[in-house]
């Protein structure tokens, strides 16, 4: 077992100039995270991971393994054989009622042009179906039809057996690069810059088979859409290479509110630092999404930009949050977020409120009171945008977590054992809680002190 203590702040590499990156210094008073476990089994890439439980998680990437671990130990728990290039998608199936907890299915998409469902993960029971000439790069479950749906070139309808119950015809050469479930038995399928609506007719009386009907086509966006993901039981959000973030009703698929402009939430930069970093496209783009109750967090090239969806405008945001893009961004409690990204760096930020400025005094008088003297409608009209477009909350920086040596990919949250990042170093990392797995260590000698004081007490009462 391998266990790293964490550093310092990260210093910014390959730069001419001096970056606007936000450091931390060595004493990382608020980072829990200050210690580590190398996990070594993948011999590629590593791009995905998957919560089986909360103990263990399934890693999967570029070599075709997938890989079960415990959360807690680190220990390798199985691996799975079967596909003969790299992993494209990866999600759970939920056992069924009647079912223990070890026949969970765990479902894989592959550029081999095969999607494997793995059936007992005690016995490494695999159950292989091919897709013919479509590569599945998106999977979703539909739990309470209890379909699953492979997107590639087509959109596939399946059952738990791999029956194949209904597909679409080949949509577009670009191929669906997401899925999510909404209500009414419908799916939104991410196909280029098009959102397209499909319902699931499930067999009737009338009818003993399934069909995939295509309800509607959504235009509103520029660009590829590059991420999709539900905010709750009203929206969905998309973002788009172009840096579309737009908010969707999600029974009628309605617009309810699209930010376009990331770059000028507040007046205080520089104006030429703004168009120089829009003339690179990956420093717009939309790659990754969480929320909560009250706030969109988008990963937006470099940047992580906090979008309150009553407000409907961004409220926080560090432009260069990273040396490079974002790919992955959650949630964590107290108001934490995490992010990672293709510069190897791992950070937690904290969303704070902003100190509120001071207002400027406004000249008393009887002819102020109707708009004459210092102060007048015209020379208030910036102040007031000012203060629409300055962002309210700050973005801080609590924590970075050096460990891998190239692009982190993405990230799993454990609330009892940490935190785990897959990364193309070929390395999975698992990062504890100093305080609290010092105390563990404690008690577990403490309790083996006990033990051996108990048996030599038996030793001495038996003489």
């Amino acid at each position: 077992m391998l266990r790293w203590l964490i550093g310092g702040g990260r210093e910014p590499q390959g730069l001419a100039e001096k970056s606007p990156l936000q450091t931390i210094g060595e004493e990382q008073t608020q980072n829990p995270y200050t210690e580590l476990l190398v996990l070594k089994a993948h011999h590629d890439i590593v791009r995905f991971l998957v919560r089986l439980d909360d103990c263990r998680f399934a890693s999967a990437g570029d070599d075709g393994l997938v890989v079960i671990w415990n959360a807690q130990t680190g220990e390798k728990l199985l691996e799975l054989n079967g596909h003969t290039q790299k992993i494209t998608a990866i999600t759970t199936i939920p056992s069924l009622e009647a079912c223990e907890e070890k026949n969970q299915l765990i479902l894989t998409a592959s550029a081999d042009r095969t999607v494997i469902i793995s059936l007992n993960l005690e016995e490494s029971e695999i159950a292989v179906v091919t897709q013919g000439t479509s590569i599945d790069i998106c999977l979703t479950v539909l739990q309470r039809l209890d379909v699953w749906l492979s997107g590639g070139n087509d959109l596939c309808v399946w059952n738990r057996k791999l029956d194949l119950l209904c597909k679409t015809s080949h949509l577009s050469d670009t191929g669906i690069s997401a899925l999510i479930e909404i209500p009414k038995n419908c799916v939104v399928a991410a196909v280029g810059k098009e959102l397209i609506i499909f319902r699931l007719v499930a067999p009737t009386e009338g009818s003993l088979e399934w069909d995939i009907l295509e309800v509607k086509r959504l235009l509103d966006h520029q660009d590829n859409i590059l991420s999709l993901a539900n905010v709750n039981d009203l929206n969905f959000v998309t973002g788009s290479h172009v840096g579309e973030l737009i908010i969707w009703n999600i029974l009628d698929w309605t617009v309810q509110a699209c930010e376009r402009n990331f770059w000028d939430p507040s007046p205080q930069l520089d104006t030429q630092q703004e168009i120089k970093l829009c003339q690179k496209p990956n420093d717009i783009s939309i790659h990754h999404f969480t929320w909560d109750e009250e706030n969109v967090f988008a990963a937006v090239g470099r940047g992580l930009y906090v979008y309150n969806l009553q407000m409907k405008r961004v409220t926080a945001c560090q432009k260069t949050a990273h040396d490079s893009v974002v790919l992955h961004v959650a949630r964590l409690p107290d108001r934490q977020l995490i992010s990672c990204s293709e510069d190897g760096s791992v950070r937690i930020w904290e969303l704070r409120e902003k100190p509120q400025l001071a207002a400027e005094p406004v000249p008393t008088g009887f002819f102020n009171m109707w708009g004459f003297g210092r102060v007048n409608k015209q020379a208030s009209q910036p102040v007031k945008k000012q203060q629409e477009n300055a962002t309210s909350c700050l973005l801080e920086l609590v924590g970075d977590l050096i460990g891998h040596s190239s692009s982190v990919e993405m990230f799993l949250y454990f609330e009892d054992h940490g935190l785990v990042t897959c990364s193309a170093d070929h390395l999975i990392i698992l990062w504890k809680n100093g305080e609290r797995e010092s105390g563990l260590r404690s008690l577990k000698l403490f309790q083996k002190l006990e033990e051996n004081d108990i048996y030599l007490r038996s030793l001495l009462l038996r003489k």
